[in-house]
């Protein structure tokens, strides 16, 4: 995982995937596996990865990948207003 200054500044977002694939003793029948990483939006290298090394090293030959992402580190927002008050 990256650091906190890369997360910042190179875009990194929560992304999920839904990972559906043949089961290898039955390939007629589809089971579901969900991944969850950080990753850099929208060509997510660590998604990539897994898939890759899934394909390689698993047995369960890949259906099809359903991806959600949500930026959920940001720069603070701030707001200013108008009034100023004092409670004694």
């Amino acid at each position: 995982m990256a650091n906190f200054e890369d997360m910042l500044t190179r875009d990194y977002r929560l992304t999920t995937a839904e990972i559906l694939y043949h089961l290898p003793d039955h390939p007629g029948l589809l089971q579901s596996f969900i991944w969850q990483e950080y990753d850099i939006s929208p060509r997510f290298p660590v998604l990539k990865n897994f898939l890759d090394f899934w394909t390689r090293e698993i047995d369960g030959k890949l259906h099809s990948v359903y991806v959600a992402s949500k930026k959920i580190i940001t720069p603070a927002e701030f707001g200013f207003c108008d009034v100023e008050l004092t409670i004694n």
